[in-house]
């Protein structure tokens, strides 16, 4: 597994900083996309699926190329960490049970499902990596904190 290069004490400071008092959900979406994004060479694809209803995602901001349009709940690791509302951390895509392709250079991949206030599944924050086996645990937690943070209140 790589080292985490992304030192997420000060990003998480940065990104607490540029969302204090945001309500907006797309405002806070691409804020913390962009921030997230350039933070880390390991990530190649950044962004949000949102929780339009009916159990499906739909793009919302991003970073890199062009992400899917809508993603079923179940389908897919955005998918399946929406229907499950636990975090996936997967080392390589292609034994991943249904991944949906988006991009052909995705080899890895991080979701994590962002709640709001009372538990409200807002979507789920999709990184990937043109790398193998890219994120770790620590990324995981420590990007799951910075969500947690930053939608609490919304």
């Amino acid at each position: 597994m790589p080292e985490t290069a992304i030192d997420y004490d000060e990003i998480s400071k940065i990104i607490t900083a540029l969302t204090q008092g945001e309500t907006d959900e797309i405002a806070l979406m691409a804020t913390v996309t962009c921030e997230i994004h350039h933070a880390d060479d390991r990530f190649d694809w950044t962004g949000f699926y949102r929780n339009v209803g009916e159990r499906t995602l739909k793009i919302g901001p991003y970073q890199g190329g062009h992400g899917c349009l809508k993603i079923p709940f179940g389908k897919g690791v955005c998918g399946v960490c929406a229907d499950t509302g636990k975090t996936q951390l997967v080392d390589d895509v292609d034994a991943f049970d249904g991944h949906i392709a988006c991009a052909t250079s995705t080899q890895s991949e991080l979701v994590i499902p962002v709640y709001g206030a009372n538990e409200r599944l807002i979507g789920v924050f999709d990184i990937d990596s043109d790398q193998p086996a890219a994120f770790t645990e620590t990324d995981a937690r420590e990007m799951s904190q910075i969500l947690q943070n930053a939608f609490k209140s919304i």
